[in-house]
C-alpha cells in the first residue's frame, strides 16, 4: 500500500509539471510575461520544465512497477498515470490557468475514467 501511495504521489508532481510545461505557457502569454518570446524560446522553457517532469515520472513507474516490486502492471501503471493526469490538469485548468468551469461532460469523462480503472484492475483469469 506504501508503494502504491509512493508512487501516486510522485505521479502527481509530475503531471503538475507536465501540466506546467505543455499549457503554462499560455498562462505565462496571457499574464504578458513571455508575451513576446519567439516560439523557439518557448518550447525550450517548456522543455526545461517538463524535464523536472521526468525526475518524478520515471522514479514513479520504476517504483510502482510489479516487477520492481511495485504494485501495479505496466497497463495498470498507465491507467492511473492518465486518470491523475487528466485530474491534474482539471484541477490546475480551472483554479490556475484558466479559470474554466467544469460542465456535465467533463464530468461524465470522469466517470468513464473511472471506469477504465476499475475494468483495468479486474483479475485476467490468467
Amino acid at each position: 500500500m506504501k508503494t502504491a501511495l509512493i508512487t501516486m504521489a510522485l505521479l502527481v508532481v509530475s503531471n503538475t509539471f507536465m501540466t506546467f510545461a505543455w499549457y503554462g505557457h499560455l498562462k505565462m502569454q496571457q499574464l504578458g510575461w513571455i508575451k513576446d518570446w519567439p516560439l523557439y524560446c518557448v518550447i525550450l522553457l517548456s522543455w526545461g520544465i517538463a524535464l523536472l517532469e521526468y525526475c518524478f515520472m520515471v522514479p514513479a513507474n520504476r517504483i510502482g512497477y510489479v516487477d520492481n516490486g511495485g504494485p501495479f502492471s505496466m497497463m495498470q501503471l498507465k491507467v492511473v498515470q492518465e486518470v491523475i493526469t487528466l485530474t491534474v490538469f482539471t484541477i490546475l485548468s480551472v483554479f490556475v490557468l484558466s479559470g474554466e468551469k467544469l460542465h456535465w461532460n467533463h464530468l461524465a469523462a470522469f466517470a468513464c475514467l473511472v471506469g477504465a480503472v476499475y475494468f483495468v484492475f479486474l483479475p485476467t483469469g490468467k
